[in-house]
């Protein structure tokens, strides 16, 4: 994996749990991670729901569009998180691969959404301590 390694969210719609990955991890892990994500039939905007849920910890999606898979993404991934998209990833050699089984959080209220905002919260926590665990202070 590169100095910076990159992760790729993906979804059915792009548009409520993918989104809210994203938005963890690069939230958590800041400049250490590169962060992308799509969705394999991508929505028209974010859930409202997931909007809220992650206005509700200061975490401000509004302003993100679903975007469409692309081969491309995947190839300039290091490590592809899918989550209820099935077989609709492209597998490519040496990337690492992940299945989140996550409740999809679409046409679900707030109340639904916050366990799945939480959840994938967890999951992405153990992720940058995979992939970019902080660097310990070197004294001199």
């Amino acid at each position: 994996m590169a100095d910076k390694p990159s992760v790729l969210f993906v979804c059915v719609h792009n548009a409520g749990r993918s989104q809210m990955a994203a938005a963890w991890l690069t939230h958590l892990a800041g400049d250490r991670v590169e962060v992308r994500s799509a969705g394999s039939d991508p929505g028209t905007r974010v859930n409202p729901a997931a909007v809220e849920a992650m206005a509700e910890v200061g975490i401000d999606i509004s302003a993100r569009t679903p975007k469409i898979l692309t081969v491309d993404a995947v190839k300039e991934s290091d490590v592809c998180v899918t989550m209820g998209c099935g077989d609709t990833c492209p597998v490519f050699p040496g990337k690492l691969y992940l299945d989140w089984q996550l409740e999809d959080p679409a046409g679900q209220g707030l109340e639904a959404v916050r366990p799945i905002r939480d959840q994938i919260k967890a999951l992405v926590e153990g992720l940058i301590a995979d992939i970019a665990p902080e660097q310990p202070a070197t004294t001199a």
